[in-house]
């Protein structure tokens, strides 16, 4: 994933923790819909615009386009060149920043009320008049190539890729939505403007706002903004059944301490088992100190500095994942240690009192998310694209707190699978499996 941030001017972002968020849908008389919080306090507000399909829509011929893409929209639009761009959103004390991941492209416009009207001219522009000139063009690949080449000396990032096409194959997951150094260096003005179309489009739009902005004014900014872009824009893939094949597989790199990524299928966003599943995880390996992976590979042996594990639910395919380092010489027994606790957890379970501490972190520490507009305007459009309710925030506690220790149990039985645990270790293991080629 990667991420542009076009400036940051000391704006107030943030606003105390919410205890409640009330969120209104609005309708739009072009036919669009938003999810807005108002908030007068401040003449300050947020825009954030998503749109499904992000990396995974890359022709195969031109794998990084959307990346790339994405990190050229700050590079000027309209009449305006790249500096021209960057000094008149400065003189506006406003922001917008982009992302891409492998399931969307992310736009997030910050500004004082006062300045909206010229900012969103400006998001105009990057929405249709984008420039993509050959010298930014050229020096934002070079930006991406040089990342690229830093990750062919990253232990982590070498785990990754080779973790990704092992469970993904072909599919674009299987390989980095950044692309190659090949796929990179090939790609044209063409393969931006390819790229632009196929991802902003109104059949996989979402938006979130937060702050100073009626329901009235949104309503008008998007038809404005957003109105006339393309009806569809291009299929996203179909999904994908990862494959695991259990095991361990080895990476040689010269380095005196191995990175371990694993992982094995996991639970959609939408399954109703997710909650369960997601308790069940903060005790066996999301919990940081206070998880199971952790008590025993690093209080117990001190293997390592840190291990985690983490439910995954992309839009195309469901993975549970984790990851650890630890030395070449101790790496084989902490893998064995991971995939004993698997299998402990998937037949002993958990205890009354692991799900009753877990389930009180969980719902505690929920309301500090909501630490200022911006992470509200995300969370609203996250909700959106997962189609969860919109009164979900007021509910999401009293879920959690409904799951049961034999609800985690059942799940825990049914879900970890230590037999397909799959391990990637990059480095200069002892004692584990044979390298990959």
């Amino acid at each position: 994933m990667i991420r542009f941030l076009v400036l940051s001017l000391g704006l107030i972002l943030a606003t105390p923790v919410v205890a409640a968020v009330e969120i209104e849908e609005v309708e739009t008389q072009g036919g669009l819909t938003a999810w807005l919080v108002e908030d007068h306090t401040l003449p300050f507000a947020v825009i954030d615009i998503r749109f499904r399909g992000g990396t995974s829509l890359d022709d195969p011929d031109a794998r990084g386009a959307v990346h790339l893409m994405t990190g050229l929209l700050e590079e000027g639009a309209g009449d305006r060149d790249s500096q021209a761009f960057a000094r008149e959103l400065e003189s506006l004390a406003a922001s917008l920043s982009f992302d891409a991941s492998d399931d969307a492209v992310s736009i997030s416009a910050r500004f004082l009320t006062e300045n909206r009207d010229q900012v969103m001219a400006l998001l105009r522009d990057v929405l249709h008049a984008p420039r993509y000139d050959q010298d930014a063009l050229d020096r934002v690949r070079g930006q991406v190539l040089s990342s690229l080449r830093s990750d062919a000396t990253d232990p982590d990032a070498i785990a990754g890729e080779t973790l990704g096409a092992m469970i993904y194959g072909d599919h674009p997951y299987g390989s980095g939505g950044e692309g190659t150094i090949d796929s990179v260096s090939a790609l044209t003005r063409d393969d931006m403007l390819a790229a632009h179309d196929a991802v902003f489009a109104r059949d996989r739009l979402y938006v979130g706002a937060v702050g100073d902005i009626t329901a009235e004014d949104l309503g008008v900014i998007l038809d404005d903004l957003l109105g006339d872009l393309p009806d569809t824009g291009a299929p996203i893939p179909d999904p994908v059944d990862p494959v695991f094949q259990g095991g361990e597989i080895v990476v040689p790199f010269d380095t005196p301490q191995s990175v371990a990524l694993f992982a094995q299928p996991g639970i959609d966003r939408d399954d109703p088992d997710f909650f369960a599943a997601y308790v069940m995880n903060h005790m066996l390996g999301g919990g940081g100190f206070e998880s199971r992976l952790m008590d025993e590979v690093r209080k117990k042996r001190g293997l390592t500095y840190g291990i985690y594990s983490y439910l995954v639910p992309k839009d195309l395919a469901s993975v549970y994942f984790g990851s650890v380092a630890s030395a070449n010489d101790r790496i084989a027994e902490t893998v064995s240690v991971v995939r004993d606790e698997w299998a402990q957890a998937a037949t002993d379970g958990f205890t009354e009192d692991e799900v009753a501490a877990a389930k009180t972190y969980l719902t505690g520490a929920y309301p500090l998310r909501f630490d200022g507009n911006a992470r509200i305007a995300s969370i609203m459009v996250g909700m959106q694209m997962d189609d969860l309710p919109i009164d979900y925030i007021a509910t999401r506690n009293d879920q959690v707190n409904a799951v049961t220790v034999e609800d985690v149990n059942r799940v825990a039985r049914e879900l970890l699978d230590p037999e397909q645990l799959q391990f990637v270790v990059v480095g200069q293991p002892q004692g584990l499996g044979e390298a990959s080629n």
